[in-house]
């Protein structure tokens, strides 16, 4: 019940989205409301992905391993649309006027190296092809989260012109969020707990 819920929840920003659509409730600029709303609920559900592992040292609540990799798997879903937006409603897949922004436009680079960095963990996220690469070596892949994510955080730093508080606070909970993971590495002299078999879009 708990993973049906949480992936309903996942649903929803989409469903508003498309609900917004048919009532024509986008806004004066629809394509920018939907590239905005699909960005920030990639970005979220990244962070939230990230927090998995935290909530699971601080408070020893184990089920919530078990919603990792769908959170991590709507953060990429989320993210491809965002960036399907760009290339399709916005740019009309004009190749040169997207290299154009990518040399203009630093966010715009950034933001494709985000999305980029999440290709290879959905592509590796399926349980068959976790046991083909091993666990040590699909762990260093999935370290990229963390790369990712940093990156995601600067794309839309980058993104806001004026009043970056928005943005100051992804930071700032990115920046809790890795020393929570830091306190209780082996760098710190804590032991992990005994391991279990690798999850999906683990952190």
């Amino acid at each position: 019940m708990f993973k049906w819920m949480v992936f309903l929840a996942c649903l929803q920003p989409l469903t508003m989205l498309a609900w917004q659509g048919w009532r024509e409730e986008l806004g004066a600029n629809p394509i920018e409301t939907i590239t905005h709303d699909t960005g920030m609920w990639g970005l979220r559900l990244l962070l939230l992905t990230l927090a998995v592992t935290p909530i699971r040292k601080i408070t020893g609540w184990s089920g919530i391993v078990s919603i990792r990799r769908m959170l991590g798997l709507f953060a990429f879903f989320y993210m491809s649309l965002h960036l399907a937006t760009y290339l399709w409603l916005d740019q009309f897949f004009l190749w040169e006027e997207i290299g154009f922004d990518l040399q203009e436009r630093p966010f715009i680079a950034i933001g494709f190296i985000t999305f980029l960095l999440l290709v290879p963990l959905a592509l590796t996220s399926p349980t068959a092809v976790m046991r083909w690469l091993g666990g040590r070596r699909w762990q260093r892949i999935h370290n990229l989260i963390y790369v990712a994510a940093t990156t995601g955080v600067v794309h839309y730093w980058w993104l806001v012109k004026a009043d970056t508080r928005d943005p100051q606070l992804y930071a700032l909970l990115l920046v809790l969020l890795l020393g929570i993971r830091l306190r209780y590495s082996r760098w710190f002299g804590r032991q992990f707990e005994r391991p279990s078999p690798p999850s999906r879009f683990r952190t």
